[in-house]
């Protein structure tokens, strides 16, 4: 059985990332003399370089701590890996550990040798993740904008101006917003956007109106959904972070006697099929995951394949307004 890079790195006491950066002459960034020890060793312990293949790295780990069980994500991500294999592409999921070797992100993509990375639902301002975005491996992120990082976004724009419209237009003044973490661009721009269009319609917003929660995390929707319905003048209507917590939403509502949609309504995000099959059918926006996954694969290909050609600005994928049966009419 041959050496591993593993092994030649353990050899002569240095990181698998800067094995693997020596080994793989186009990244050859090393000391000459270090390199040389590597290079003997690798040839002493019988390494065998395996063959050239395309691969690609995912960098995912959403705050709910769902994984791959997240069903917005879960899809994304899989349209992403069908659209990257059809191209050729090999597709793993990067962590911080080899066996028993700890690694930085950087580290795992270089042993890997990977030719690049999408990044998704992640702490994007985590100092890892910065160093992999600006270490030269070619990124596309989900959600979120680096410079000169090309990047694919969802219409949250759009999709929140038409969940509020929908309810101003059902007869409902007093709407409340509940969303997820604020430090991500998804959220801030849906808030900004549900301020924008409640102070275009004239409406005011209460500060206890909005709410942050997690995306994802059912009890903290209903947590905070039996907050908002135990104030002294309670919304009419909530709009929710996502699909998964209109399922503590309605726990909430039940716990005080109150029906859906006629004595309180609801509007989530995302459009999760599963969610769709609830009666009332939920009131929601869906998110289209299959486009997301495959400019996500298109974009990161491209800039493999074509370094330096193409523009830098995000790709905008359009959202779909699914009226349901959760926003009752009102006045």
């Amino acid at each position: 059985m041959s050496a591993t890079i593993i092994d030649v790195a353990h050899h002569c006491n240095v990181s698998p990332g800067i094995v693997s950066r020596v080994l793989d002459a186009s990244r050859a960034d090393i000391g000459e003399d270090l390199r040389r020890t590597i290079l003997d060793s690798a040839q002493a312990l019988g390494y065998v370089p395996s063959a050239k293949t395309h691969r690609l790295g995912v960098l995912f780990m959403d705050e709910s701590a769902k994984g791959l069980t997240h069903p917005f994500f879960a899809a994304v991500l899989d349209a992403f890996k069908i659209a990257a294999e059809s191209k050729g592409y090999d597709v793993t999921f990067i962590n911080h550990r080899i066996g028993d070797n700890v690694m930085t992100y950087l580290e795992y993509c270089q042993y890997r040798r990977l030719d690049g990375v999408c990044i998704a639902c992640i702490d994007f301002e985590d100092p890892q993740v910065v160093e992999l975005v600006k270490s030269g491996i070619a990124c596309v992120t989900v959600d979120h904008i680096y410079k000169k990082i090309p990047s694919v976004l969802s219409d949250n724009e759009t999709g929140v101006q038409k969940l509020v419209e929908h309810a101003i237009s059902m007869g409902h003044k007093r709407i409340a917003f509940i969303h997820g973490h604020n430090n991500s661009i998804v959220t801030r721009t849906r808030i900004k956007q549900f301020q924008q269009t409640m102070q275009f319609y004239k409406l005011p917003v209460p500060e206890e109106y909005v709410r942050s929660a997690l995306y994802g995390d059912i009890g903290l929707a209903h947590k905070i959904v039996g907050e908002l319905l135990r104030l002294p003048e309670r919304p009419t209507c909530i709009l929710l972070p996502d699909d998964l917590s209109y399922l503590g939403a309605m726990d909430a509502a039940r716990e005080l006697r109150l029906s859906i949609p006629g004595e309180i309504s609801f509007a989530g995000y995302d459009g999760v099929p599963m969610m769709q099959a609830i009666s009332p059918r939920l009131t929601t926006v869906r998110q289209k995951c299959d486009s997301i996954g495959e400019e996500a694969a298109k974009r990161l290909i491209g800039l493999i394949e074509n370094p330096g050609v193409g523009s830098w600005l995000p790709t905008v994928v359009p959202v779909e307004f699914l009226s349901g049966g959760t926003v009752g009419k009102i006045g």
